[in-house]
């Protein structure tokens, strides 16, 4: 199995963990739920996504060679939306129906800055449709669904427990997350979908602090919002990426620690490790400009132009301070698909 992006398994799992099925009631459902109808007829949109990449990608020693996750179909003709870690540098991806049938796809399209990729099958799928709902209508306690493929047995009643602005480590930042309890097993991909059966979300990660800053520590996931999607859906359609000029990228994992940014890992032969960073690495400033947190540090780095543009960092190593000048790069460049 695949390893999420926060260094957890993404989730693609057996429900009830073998073992356990005399012990777990009717979450996520079963057959004597209670869902909604209109969820109820949501559920066969909600597919499995299968990928296998080569073992000479970049991504195959963090993400790991064979991935499973989930997807939601969007149209007659096979179109499935779903995270992108679980199919980036993928050379083959299987889409497989509530039915159990397995039908061969390929990549449509990502998006790097919100986390979306889409794939179409080879063949028309035979079922509904999830449409779009509207994501900025789900709030603080507002209760929902998640679904990974399954139907209802693999249905989870949620609610939201925050929507906020997300920081990950690998350069990703979204400005208002979903945030979801209780913690739902098989999120990579899952279908976040309301109570009309509209899809609202699609799920990325597995978190620890699902409630918020200086709340307690309790489970949840991090739900990608559907509105992040409908803007970019059909240029990512029609030519697979964004003709906007790619982000600068480094290359870094960003850590907040002791009130310090931290260097916790350097993608191999990205920038950051072609101008010598190390791991442990504290920053500073970039382009004289002092960081608060990681937000604050991708907020300057994007804004200091394109992919390409060269950046200038204040740094720390072992207490002694220095300063590199780093050419960031395209991050959908340093990737590998299809028959590259």
């Amino acid at each position: 199995m695949a390893r999420g992006l926060n260094g957890s398994a993404n989730g693609a799992g057996h429900w009830p963990p073998s073992g356990q099925e005399g012990v777990v009631a009717q979450t996520p459902g079963s057959s004597g739920s209670n869902l909604p109808p209109p969820v109820l007829a949501a559920l066969p949109a909600v597919v499995g996504v299968r990928a296998t990449v080569p073992a000479s990608r970049r991504t195959a020693q963090t993400l790991g060679t064979e991935r499973e996750g989930h997807g939601i179909l969007l149209d007659g003709e096979g179109l499935v939306v779903t995270i992108s870690y679980l199919v980036m540098e993928a050379d083959t991806v299987t889409i497989t129906d509530i039915d159990g049938r397995e039908l061969p796809a390929h990549i449509v399209g990502y998006d790097y800055e919100s986390g979306f990729a889409l794939v179409r099958t080879e063949a028309p799928m035979q079922h509904r449709p999830l449409r779009f709902g509207d994501s900025d209508t789900l709030t603080l306690r507002s209760e929902a669904y998640v679904a990974g493929l399954g139907g209802a047995k693999s249905t989870l009643k949620i609610k939201v427990a925050g929507r906020r602005e997300f920081a990950g480590y690998w350069e990703y930042l979204l400005d208002n997350a979903i945030f979801t309890v209780p913690a739902f097993p098989m999120w990579g991909g899952s279908a976040l979908i309301g109570a009309e059966g509209e899809l609202l979300g699609v799920g990325s990660l597995l978190v620890q602090e699902a409630l918020g800053p200086g709340a307690p520590a309790f489970p949840g996931n991090m739900y990608v919002p559907i509105n992040r999607l409908k803007p970019i859906f059909q240029e990512l359609v029609s030519t697979g990426r964004l003709s906007t000029p790619p982000r600068p990228w480094l290359g870094l994992y960003t850590l907040e620690h002791v009130g310090h940014l931290v260097v916790g890992g350097i993608f191999d032969g990205g920038p950051a490790d072609r101008a010598g960073l190390q791991r442990g690495d504290i920053l500073h400033a970039l382009n004289d400009d002092v960081l608060d947190d990681i937000a604050d540090f991708y907020r300057k780095l994007w804004g200091s132009g394109p992919a390409g543009t060269a950046v200038k960092l204040r740094m720390e190593r072992d207490g002694d301070a220095f300063e590199v000048t780093v050419r960031t790069g395209d991050r959908a460049a340093y990737h590998k698909f299809g028959s590259d």
